[in-house]
């Protein structure tokens, strides 16, 4: 065997090596991506997204307007001015709800026909814990026991979850949706 044989050899034994070693490394950023994507997905946007109706300031309650593409609302037509942040005991009209999800907020909205006293009382410890951007109110009617929103955002279910409310609360809060 000649020495230019054995050296071909070597060289197109280690160019395959090199195709092996950059495939691996694509492999692994590929699911690298993937998982990021996946976690985000997952964790970093709880809810639902629904499509962004604007920002439409109207001027009174009894303004005619167009329906809201989710019930309690996510955005669209709205007050010029905000309801107060922290627990109400009473509903809080949509168009008002709708300027506070604008300026950052999360509605957390609960429907008891029949009362639900501990469920409101572990709602109001969890909005006790923010100073502002967080509203529990009652919302009579609603399909689910629970729904949470923010600006293209809504989370609906029956049994309470902390840890699903609390993380809904961490993505959205605070994010101001004026146009710019």
């Amino acid at each position: 065997m000649r020495d230019t044989d054995t050296k071909a050899g070597t060289a197109q034994r280690g160019g395959g090596r090199r195709v092996w070693l950059w495939a691996g490394a694509a492999g692994i950023v590929a699911a690298a991506v993937a998982g990021v994507l996946i976690y985000r997905a997952a964790v970093a946007e709880p809810g639902a997204r629904m499509p962004d109706q604007g920002n439409h300031h109207i001027q009174t309650l009894n303004e005619a307007i167009p329906p809201y593409n989710s019930d309690p609302p996510t955005s669209g037509p709205h007050l010029p001015y905000i309801a107060p942040w922290g627990i109400h005991t009473e509903p809080i009209p949509r168009q008002l709800q709708v300027h506070n999800l604008e300026d950052g907020g999360v509605m957390i909205q609960y429907s008891c026909p029949d009362g639900c006293p501990d469920l409101v009382a572990r709602l109001k410890a969890i909005v006790s814990s923010y100073e502002h951007q967080v509203i529990l109110a009652p919302y009579p009617g609603m399909k689910t026991r629970l729904a949470l929103t923010a600006w293209t955002r809504i989370d609906a279910f029956d049994d309470f979850d902390e840890r699903r409310v609390r993380r809904f609360i961490t993505a959205y809060r605070g994010i101001d949706h004026h146009p710019r």
